[in-house]
């Protein structure tokens, strides 16, 4: 289905007054590109009136400040059929330090007009005039006006003839613009036959929608690039195994298990105990665990009566002690015959090569990670530019 798209003129695409009075080749380029600066259409029953906001306080003897001015008369000449939307790049004017509603992130701008010192022509300017913004809010008569220009929320009302009307000044809807925040407006028109100029608020219905916080998107990407660049720096080349870790598990469960199993003890071979059968009146049988009575021969190995305990005795600590002095002169010996320098640049050779070796592993991983994920996020990217 075919959209209509309009397009407004702004101060980054013609200029103000300076501009557009010494290069008309600037307004004549926008037009062939985008179309007439003033015009209006209709869209369900409201009426949409768009002017070129960047000359109305121009010189009114200027070809387009009068062109513009006779547009806006023209409006105002025909019957008011339906409610009006006045669309504006540069908002209407406003007193300085104007409060602009709850969703503003940033200071408020007031009103700036800087004019050239040659012929005092308007080089920038916040606002619109206060005595530009009364003609036109008397001439169009808007139920609703949509302005930009300042990058951030602001939610106004001006009081005209005809009552209060509101004005929006919608934020930029990118965040390179100054703005974290971004957003657009979304305008919703009523296409009833009832709807009149009495009750514009039947006729239409703005909700403003803030796109995702991108330098957080932004953060987070970088998190991960830095997360996925050490995990493949300092991953062990052989791998993690969970093998011994699910063994200790399942020992630990059945160790467990045991303790909180009922039922009969089974006798148990390892203990130093022994048992004897009794019965009692009942002719019943039971088993009584008695310890064993076993001499011990010499205060020295008390200790190896118990079985599974081990027991250094003197001569095997005589022995394990002359092999260690063995085993000491043998490592002294070997190592004498070695040159310490040599052994260092052999240390530090092999750090270097498992230093190179884990930069090419990371390189290459990087290599497979950018060739998997970069042709979806540029197909992701430039899905809508597709003409179907």
């Amino acid at each position: 289905m075919d959209m209509q798209v309009y397009f407004i003129p702004g101060n980054h695409d013609i200029g103000y007054e300076s501009i557009i009075s010494h290069k008309p080749e600037v307004v004549r380029r926008y037009v062939e590109g985008f179309g007439t600066r003033n015009f209006r259409f209709t869209v369900g029953k409201l009426e949409f009136i768009a002017v070129d906001a960047q000359i109305l306080d121009g010189h009114p003897q200027e070809n387009l400040a009068s062109m513009t001015w006779e547009f806006v008369k023209n409006v105002s000449a025909d019957r008011q059929l339906m409610p009006r939307v006045l669309l504006t790049h540069i908002p209407l004017y406003r007193r300085d330090n104007t409060y602009c509603g709850p969703h503003r992130s940033s200071p408020v701008i007031n009103q700036r007009i800087s004019r050239s010192a040659v012929g005092q022509e308007i080089m920038y300017q916040n606002y619109v005039t206060e005595e530009s913004s009364n003609k036109l809010l008397e001439l169009v008569k808007p139920a609703l006006i949509l302005s930009g220009h300042d990058h951030d929320q602001c939610t106004v009302i001006h009081e005209s003839k005809y009552g209060p009307v509101v004005e929006h000044t919608v934020g930029t809807v990118s965040w390179q613009q100054g703005n974290l925040y971004p957003s657009f407006m979304l305008l919703s028109v009523s296409n009833s036959a009832n709807a009149n100029v009495s009750a514009p608020e039947d006729a239409l219905l703005s909700q403003l929608c803030f796109l995702p916080m991108q330098t957080h998107i932004y953060i987070w990407y970088l998190s991960l690039f830095i997360l996925t660049i050490l995990s493949l720096l300092f991953w062990p080349t052989s791998g993690i195994s969970f093998g011994h870790y699910l063994s200790g598990l399942a020992a630990c469960i059945r160790l467990y298990g045991g303790m909180f199993r009922g039922g009969t003890k089974e006798k148990s071979e390892d203990e130093n105990c022994e048992y004897e059968m009794m019965w009692d009146a009942e002719g019943t049988m039971h088993l009584v665990k008695k310890p064993l009575d076993t001499p011990v021969s010499r205060q020295t190995e008390k200790a190896s009566v118990e079985r599974g305990n081990a027991v250094m005795r003197p001569t095997a600590r005589k022995n394990i002690s002359q092999e260690m002095k063995i085993s000491m002169n043998v490592d002294i010996n070997a190592d004498v015959g070695h040159d310490p320098n040599k052994l260092l640049h052999r240390a530090s050779k092999s750090k270097t090569k498992i230093i190179i070796q884990r930069l090419v592993r990371t390189f290459g991983m990087l290599i497979v990670i950018a060739a998997v994920n970069l042709p979806i996020y540029m197909m992701l990217l430039f899905k809508d530019w597709i003409d179907k």
